[in-house]
C-alpha cells in the first residue's frame, strides 16, 4: 500500500511540474508585420517583450501580490491532499499514512500551481499587458495567450 500511495503522489506532481514547464506565450495574428519578418523573428521578438515584462513586472506591485497567492495555494493543495489522502488511507487501513501523503502530495502541487499558474487561466494581466503593449509597438497584432 505504501509503494502504491507513493506512486501516486509521484505521478501527481510530475503531472503537475510538467504542465507548469509549459509557460504560455502570447499568439500573434498573421498581420504584415508578421508576414514580412516571419515567424522566427516574431519569436525573437516575442521573447525579447516578455524579457523586458520579466524585468519591470518582477520589481513592481505584482510580486507580493504573488507571493501570498502562492502561499495560500499550497494550504489549500495540503488541506485537500490530507482531506483525499486521508479517506484513501480509510480505504487501505491507515489513515494516518494516508493523510500524510496526501497532504504533501497536495502542499507540492498546490506549491506548483501558485508558482506557475498550473490551470490558471493565463498570466498576469499586468505582465500580460506589459508584453501585449510591447508587441503592439513593434506592430504586431497579439490576439490572444496560448
Amino acid at each position: 500500500m505504501k509503494t502504491r500511495s507513493f506512486l501516486v503522489g509521484a505521478a501527481l506532481c510530475s503531472a503537475a511540474f510538467l504542465s507548469a514547464c509549459s509557460a504560455r506565450r502570447p499568439v500573434l495574428y498573421p498581420n504584415d508585420q508578421y508576414n514580412r519578418v516571419g515567424k522566427d523573428v516574431a519569436e525573437q521578438d516575442v521573447a525579447e517583450c516578455m524579457r523586458k515584462a520579466d524585468a519591470y513586472v518582477e520589481s513592481g506591485v505584482v510580486e507580493a501580490d504573488s507571493a501570498k497567492k502562492v502561499g495560500t495555494s499550497t494550504a489549500v493543495g495540503a488541506a485537500g491532499g490530507a482531506a483525499v489522502g486521508a479517506v484513501g488511507g480509510a480505504v487501505g487501513g491507515n489513515v494516518g499514512e494516508g493523510a500524510a501523503v496526501g497532504a504533501a502530495t497536495g502542499a507540492t502541487a498546490g506549491l506548483l500551481h501558485g508558482l506557475f499558474g498550473v490551470g490558471s487561466s493565463g498570466p498576469d494581466p499586468v505582465y500580460a499587458n506589459f508584453v501585449d503593449r510591447c508587441l503592439r509597438e513593434k506592430g504586431y497584432e497579439p490576439i490572444g495567450w496560448k
